[in-house]
């Protein structure tokens, strides 16, 4: 199988084996487009120009080894927003990238005139920039898109899809349900798109792509890539599954209560709550974790509660590229290492607002408890617990929430760049007072996107092959005393406080 992860920060196709090895990988970088303060653009050609590229390196080295691609899994950065027209092919506005926070005024226009309890319900989302229906109806208004015939309005993975399998010459026009799960468009109950939240945020339905299970065969492989005789000819497009939806399928968490955090760009945190779609608790999402179609049994969709923190790894990266304290990413652990603590320095990195649980599109970065004796070591370290303490405000809602949807959380499984930290796991383990496991496979995204390819074609059989494919690489139990930890959080909290509402607009 082949997993193509058309990210946040750049383009992957990774080849994974029948015992969920990745046995070869090509990534290429993504240009990253800042027009404004808070807005952040993304050029949809240039994705799929990337997922040509790393495809076809991967494809090639396979065929050269005596190699064939039995599947396709595709996974993507979820809410971010592609515009194109389906008679030319051509994007018709740059993407609108989940990050961007351009139309935090509009959301506030919708919650004061009553619609949140509609959306919290179908959808189980909040009203905030970050979902894709907003970005949307921006296209369509300032952003000057028409809404014409010809239109298609598609998450990142339905404009692969498209292209991968013939674009305007015969693409399939599909997502999946947990792509349509983030757009606020889709009642994730009758997983179908609503025709109320249409006209709440004025998109068209005829624009949107078809919605099907995350494993079944979508198409096969068309175009330029489907040539006749290429490594790629035939093979059929069987798996797709937003970024953090994938990366729970790859971590095996297939039981109601087992969760996992993915510390990337941002930190996501999901907890499988089973079949049943629960009310959304306080502060949480409520999100499609998998459908899988006619894999599935009498029970193919599965729900998860979900915590969204939108900066964590990017902080580590502002920390290199804004402050310059270190190098690279790596340098972030050694660096912090040098301190037994951040000297009571907190670090809020708000920079795009803050997600779970407090939806506060306003927050903005904060750095408290500075004094004339610290200094760079305390300023890295804050930020590692920096991103432990967000985990554990969204671990400590999940907590709240009453019922069969809580879980236990007894143990957390972590994937992701950040992961490799062996500090920031401890931190972890301390703040949340459980097991922290850390896989042995590292690509737990494209794993999920790979294998849920697989599943639909027969390449493994059941969830139970799949369960065997997971195994622990390391393990982290709680170190500091209960006091000391709720002690830290506490002062956490009080800076979180000054940050909130920090960027309200004047009235």
């Amino acid at each position: 199988m082949i997993a193509v992860d058309a990210g946040t920060s750049g383009v992957r196709a990774l080849a994974v084996d029948e015992s969920g090895a990745v046995t070869d990988t090509s990534h290429r970088e993504l240009t990253q487009h800042y027009p404004r303060p808070g807005w952040v653009e993304h050029d949809a050609a240039e994705i799929w120009d990337l997922v040509q590229l790393t495809l076809s390196d991967v494809a090639t080295r396979l065929r050269a080894v005596g190699e064939t691609v039995a599947a396709i899994g595709i996974t993507n950065q979820r809410e971010t927003v592609v515009a194109w027209d389906r008679l030319t092919g051509r994007p018709r506005h740059r993407a609108i990238v989940w990050q961007d926070r351009r139309t935090a005024e509009h959301t506030d226009e919708l919650r004061a005139a009553g619609h949140l309890t509609l959306v919290r319900e179908q959808t189980g989302l909040v009203l905030d920039p970050y979902f894709s229906a907003t970005k949307m109806a921006w296209l369509l208004g300032p952003g000057g898109v028409a809404a014409d015939d010809d239109l298609v309005l598609g998450t990142v993975d339905a404009w692969v899809i498209w292209n991968l399998t013939g674009g305007a010459a015969g693409g399939v026009l599909a997502t999946d349900a947990t792509n349509a799960a983030r757009t606020s468009l889709f009642d994730i109950r009758s997983l179908r798109w609503s025709d109320e939240l249409a006209d709440v945020f004025g998109v068209p339905l005829g624009a949107l792509p078809e919605v099907r299970p995350s494993c079944g065969r979508f198409g096969t492989v068309g175009g330029e890539l489907g040539r006749r005789r290429g490594p790629l000819a035939g093979v059929p497009v069987s798996g797709v599954a937003g970024d953090q939806q994938a990366a729970l399928f790859g971590q095996a968490c297939f039981s109601p209560g087992m969760a996992k955090a993915t510390y990337g760009t941002g930190t996501f945190v999901l907890l499988n709550v089973g079949e049943r779609c629960p009310p959304p608790p306080e502060g949480l999402l409520v999100t499609v974790a998998w459908d899988l179609g006619e894999r599935g049994g009498s029970s193919p969709v599965a729900y998860a509660l979900e915590g969204a923190v939108f900066v964590t790894g990017a902080a580590i990266q502002w920390l290199r590229d804004g402050l310059g304290i270190i190098d690279d990413a790596a340098g972030i652990g050694p660096l912090a290492s040098q301190v037994a603590d951040s000297g009571g320095v907190y670090v809020v990195p708000a920079f795009t607002g803050l997600g779970s649980p407090w939806w506060d599109p306003y927050a903005r970065g904060t750095i408290t408890g500075l004094s004339r004796g610290l200094g760079a070591p305390h300023v890295a370290r804050a930020v590692l617990e920096g991103i432990a303490f967000q985990v554990r405000d969204v671990v400590e809602a999940m907590r709240r929430v009453e019922g069969d949807a809580r879980g236990d959380l007894s143990t957390l499984r972590v994937d992701g760049g950040a992961s490799a930290q062996d500090l920031l796991l401890q931190l972890q383990a301390d703040q949340l007072r459980v097991h922290v496991a850390r896989p042995a496979t590292t690509e737990i995204t494209a794993l999920g996107a790979a294998t849920l390819a697989g599943l639909a074609e027969g390449v493994w059989g059941s969830l139970d092959d799949l369960t065997a494919l997971w195994s622990e690489e390391a393990a982290f139990e709680p170190q500091a005393t209960p006091f000391a930890a709720d002690t830290a959080y506490a002062g956490w909290r009080g800076a979180v406080e000054r940050s909130l509402r920090w960027a309200v607009p004047a009235t």
